[in-house]
């Protein structure tokens, strides 16, 4: 019988330096970027094509192309530590790899356009999965694994396993924190108190922006809570923060939005209740919980989610607290990073020490752009320079580099 672990959040989460941050979703890539001054495009976050090398065992070369969608080789792999090699030759209309396990995805990589190659680790067990690549002409091919992955150490497990139950507390204390200021936008909401709507608006996002990955593990749940508009298909429905961001901030309004609101409350319990079950799964060793690997992929998601849509200025497009989603993607990375510390000083102590100054100094300069009286408390983001926009996006860099080798040695 699997023996049920404590549920605590570790002291260490309390003594990286980086948690001067104040305030109250599964990739990773070792691939390195350059770093150029930053404007409205997205920073690329993975290496020029040819930079990742290929055929090592374990290793997979996922080929992406205008023409086939697509294709992993070899297809088959020997259950254990996994790298997926990942290569947009030409294909304008995909910028996204995932690796799906029975409609979750275990493992993804994003922002990667043509000309682009990056990488992610997983640590796999037999079983079917699939190659998905949203856009792609084939989107969906099938990728198999075969026998068990090979049994750690007694005591590297242990701690691992510590780590899963310690993010899966964190994740269901942020959505249950997550529930009350939605609930006071939906009531705000109905009793035409724009300035009450926009303030529990704002008080809301941080909660949900720090566990991103876990919600994009779901992918019915994410899009409904926190598509943008530039994302919303033609003939589909917008709905979720952003239709009531644009209505609360730009036109100023909160007519017609008790509908969203209503239905922005249930998709989060929704997500509450799938979260608990990922919680349940990890804390008796069942199957279908959280994994080290997927928090270790999950810490350098958000920051990927920050060169992608914060450092960008698409993210808040209408309330303008770029910043404050900005802060809590760094925090939720952080605290990731935090529960695997223990086992990672184990697997190699060099990699800590590097990874928490690189917080500590992401965290200094991102601090240089709090404003009390601005909304959120930070700089509206339409304030700043592309000198200002560099400086976050070279420090972000700094931290991206090591963070993203966590998963391979997780799975090693």
């Amino acid at each position: 019988m699997a023996i049920r672990r404590s549920r605590y959040l570790p002291a260490v989460l309390l003594t990286i330096g980086a948690l001067a941050l104040a305030g109250c979703g599964s990739s990773s890539t070792t691939a390195t970027s350059s770093a150029g001054a930053a404007s409205s495009s997205p920073a690329p976050s993975a290496a020029p094509s040819g930079s990742a090398s290929t055929g090592a065992p374990g290793e997979i070369a996922v080929t992406v192309t205008e023409a086939d969608g697509c294709v992993a080789t070899p297809d088959t792999v020997p259950a254990g530590q996994v790298t997926f090699v990942i290569t947009n030759v030409d294909a304008l209309g995909v910028t996204e790899v995932e690796l799906v396990s029975d409609q979750r995805i275990v493992g993804e990589r994003e922002n990667l356009a043509p000309g682009f190659d990056s990488t992610f680790s997983a640590r796999l067990d037999g079983g079917t999965y699939q190659v998905f690549c949203p856009g792609a002409s084939t989107e969906r091919k099938p990728f198999t694994v075969t026998g068990e992955a090979a049994a750690q150490s007694a005591d590297l497990t242990a701690l691992l396993d510590q780590a899963t139950v310690d993010y899966g507390t964190y994740v269901d204390d942020q959505i249950t924190f997550l529930l009350v200021p939605v609930q006071e936008l939906a009531d705000a909401i109905k009793a035409g108190d724009l300035a009450a709507a926009q303030a529990a608006y704002v008080k809301a996002r941080p909660f949900y922006e720090r566990i991103e990955p876990v919600a994009e593990s779901f992918p019915d749940l994410d899009p409904a809570i926190d598509l943008r508009v530039g994302d919303v298909e033609a003939g589909t429905t917008w709905t979720g923060f952003h239709p009531i961001e644009q209505a609360l901030f730009e036109k100023k309004t909160t007519e017609g939005l008790s509908e969203l609101a209503d239905q922005l409350v249930t998709d989060i319990k929704s997500l509450q209740t799938e979260a608990a079950k990922l919680s349940a799964a990890t804390d008796v060793g069942q199957e279908g919980g959280y994994q080290a690997f997927e928090i270790a992929n999950g810490s350098a998601t958000l920051l990927d989610e920050v060169l992608a849509s914060k450092i960008t200025g698409e993210e808040e497009a209408y309330s303008r607290i770029d910043l404050l989603d900005f802060e809590a993607n760094v925090e939720g990375s952080l605290q990731a990073f935090a529960t695997l510390k223990p086992a990672l000083d184990q697997i190699d102590p060099t990699l800590v020490p590097q990874i928490a100054t690189a917080f500590d100094a992401l965290v200094a300069e991102l601090n240089t752009y709090r404003d009390e009286s601005g909304l959120g408390g930070w700089t509206p983001y339409d304030q700043l320079t592309a000198e200002d926009k560099k400086a976050l996006t070279d420090a972000l860099l700094v931290v991206q580099e090591p963070l993203s080798a966590i998963s391979a040695k997780i799975t090693n």
